[in-house]
């Protein structure tokens, strides 16, 4: 949960395990931020203007749209007198007030503790950074977190929040580190910036901003995220926290994503003062797999959480050694002259906020209308787009479901009863290392009339869905009778543990409202009830005389078979599931037990089942459930159209068996 108070990460043993995990991990991060696949980068009509001369560099002011209305505002500081490619730095603030065009008051403290050094960099810390980098050489851009300084169109914390949204994953986090990509572009744009020597830094919620964007953008050289980064709390602004960000990770194993680049960070007296004896060793284990474990770097300082004078001259030779600075000797920071923040203003009267600017809503409305284009272009018609097809959707269900099929799951006998010639074996399964204890049943007739076919058979109602009173159901001894075994799951909250309370999803984090916050660090509910079901194929795999296993999907848990039967692969051969009419758009509440953020993003379920073709595929009670183009489309591109039947009426559940076992 998000109020866990320790985020301790075990690194994998070996560097092939850790790229694996990467891999998977990448794309769980851009999903959670509504960024995968990325959107389209459409022009961004930068306007630079009022140049303002100071010692050594120039400060000038800077807007662009990262979508079409959206701007992302900022001050660009560009060196005097050096020649040649430059470094260049993205400076990320974090939650101080209009940080980029306010000043502090804490000049006497600042001075008796050594923060600072000088009043000016008491008073405007960050501009005394942002100089300071440009003196070094660096081009520096200092820019707005949405709804700060300039940034005034969307207020923070304000727009994203809703179920729609969630649905369709568009949140500050994304958007905010999408405006960290768009200045990349237009840093890019600049013919004096070095591509191949950008780097970002930026403290508390710059720090994230810091961290994420390095790890899904391969062009940043360089990443210094000052007091962010810890074992402890892990972001505490809705900026700061997305629908699968953190579900079985954590800002270190994030971070980690950035290796064998360079990474340094420091630590306050705050959530990050153990930084150098909890988490810097475990990325110093990823590092050392590359060979690159001088690359990566921290160090506490004994202040209250800042991005102070001390910290900066940490950042600078940090920079300065990965960044290429050519400075010999160690840098401290010298004095300047700071330029009055109403100066720093992007707009004026003949630089007015551009007309087409929007607010959420109207941002809300862009998105998904691209949202929609994007999904209408992976619309499979060969071989090559259904790859596409197949790589995006796939990606975006293993992130959802925060899961894939288990190499193994661990059993344990509760009890054997006979019926006659029937054997039911009673027992729990649960992934290694994992605390989950899923009850399940194996119902067969006995080794000698096994054929080596296993049905798993998943139903809302759980173990006792396959007993009429004190029997067995005919459809279950229809599936004995044909010589296949049965595998029971009760998956999480169905059967005897369907009534249990369930924790709210709209968490409140002091007065902010958000389901980010859960969703953040949680599964949603059916992709726990997903997880259960892909553990029960693996179980079933393992019983011995096992050649095929089939997937049967009753009424409501219909639709967490075709879930899951997408991350199956080859080991599942045919599944039949009822739809049960459902589609994502009908879930309007957080709590609803089928709220799945970024399912409807993602086309809903029938877009989603099209990540099992080829393989056979039974759909029944289809009415109402949405359009199945997608569907469709990758059974035709995969050349088996045959092997995936639709029906908009219910099927009699005899006949769904009889296709299953034919």
């Amino acid at each position: 949960h998000y109020n866990v108070k320790y985020h301790p990460w075990a690194p994998p043993a070996t560097k092939a395990e850790w790229e694996a995990r990467k891999a998977v991990l990448k794309e769980q991060l851009l999903v959670s931020q509504g960024l995968w696949p990325l959107p389209e980068k459409t022009p961004l009509n930068a306007v630079v203007h009022g140049k303002i001369e100071r010692d050594g560099y120039t400060v000038e002011k800077v807007f662009f749209a990262s979508h079409p209305g959206h701007y992302v505002t900022g001050n660009l500081y560009r060196p005097i007198g050096k020649s040649g490619k430059r470094p260049a730095v993205l400076y990320a603030h974090g939650h101080w007030t209009d940080a980029r065009l306010s000043t502090a008051k804490s000049w006497d403290k600042d001075k008796k503790t050594g923060a600072e050094a000088t009043e000016e960099s008491s008073k405007y810390f960050h501009q005394a950074g942002c100089a300071m980098l440009a003196r070094l050489g660096c081009v520096v851009f200092h820019y707005d977190m949405v709804g700060n300084s300039d940034s005034k169109q969307i207020p923070h914390r304000e727009g994203f929040k809703d179920v729609d949204v969630q649905l369709r994953l568009q949140n500050f986090m994304g958007l905010q580190t999408w405006n960290s990509m768009r200045i990349v572009d237009f840093l890019l744009t600049l013919p004096e910036v070095d591509p191949a020597r950008i780097g970002i830094t930026g403290a508390s919620g710059g720090g994230t901003q810091s961290f994420v964007l390095a790890a899904v953008d391969d062009r940043i050289a360089a990443s210094f995220p000052a007091v962010m980064v810890s074992v402890s709390m892990q972001g505490g602004c809705i900026c700061e926290n997305s629908a699968y960000l953190r579900t079985g990770t954590t800002n270190i194993e994030l971070s980690a994503l950035i290796a064998p680049r360079p990474l340094g960070m420091t630590g306050a007296d705050d959530w990050t003062k153990e930084i150098e004896t909890k988490g810097l060793p475990e990325l110093k284990q990823i590092y050392r797999m590359y060979g690159a474990e001088d690359k990566v770097m921290a160090k506490y300082l004994p202040f209250p959480h800042n991005y102070n004078q001390p910290s900066r001259e940490v950042m600078y030779n940090f920079f300065n050694k990965h960044l290429n600075f050519g400075v010999t000797g160690e840098i401290k920071e010298v004095p300047f002259n700071p330029v009055d923040p109403k100066q720093l203003s992007v707009y004026d009267e003949k630089h007015p906020v551009p007309k087409d600017a929007t607010n959420a809503e109207g941002l809300k409305r862009y998105l998904t209308e691209s949202q929609e284009k994007q999904l209408a272009a992976l619309l499979p018609k060969d071989a090559a787009s259904l790859e596409r097809f197949r790589k995006i959707e796939l990606g975006a269900l293993r992130a959802m479901m925060v899961d894939q099929l288990p190499s193994d799951v661990e059993l344990t006998l509760v009890s054997k009863e006979y019926h006659k010639d029937t054997r039911i074996v009673r027992g729990t399964m649960s992934r290694k290392g994992e605390h989950e204890v899923v009850p399940i049943e194996v119902v067969s007739r006995g080794a000698d009339r096994f054929n080596g076919t296993f049905v798993v058979w998943v139903h809302p109602d759980g173990l006792q869905s396959i007993r009429q009173g004190l029997h067995l159901s005919p459809l279950v001894n229809q599936i004995l009778d044909m010589g296949a075994a049965i595998l029971v799951v009760e998956p999480h909250r169905t059967g005897l543990s369907a009534s249990e309370p369930r924790s709210a999803t709209n968490m409140k984090v002091g007065s902010l409202a958000y389901a980010g916050y859960y969703y953040g660090y949680n599964r949603a509910l059916v992709a726990e009830r997903v997880r259960d079901v892909l553990s029960a194929i693996v179980a079933a795999r393992k019983a011995p005389g096992t050649t095929r296993v089939h997937l049967l999907g009753f009424d409501k848990a219909g639709p967490w078979v075709i879930l899951a039967r997408g991350l199956c692969g080859e080991a599942v051969q045919r599944t039949a599931a009822d739809v049960h009419g459902f589609r994502f758009e009908q879930v309007k509440d957080f709590d609803d037990e089928m709220m799945l953020p970024g399912a409807v993003k993602y086309g809903g379920l029938l877009t989603l089942a099209g990540t099992i073709a080829p393989h056979e595929l039974y759909l029944h009670n289809t009415k109402g459930a949405g359009i199945a183009s997608h569907l469709n489309a990758a059974y035709q591109a995969a050349g088996d159209a045959d092997r995936l039947q639709r029906h908009e009426a219910k099927s009699d559940a005899t006949a769904v068996v009889n296709w299953l076992l034919r």
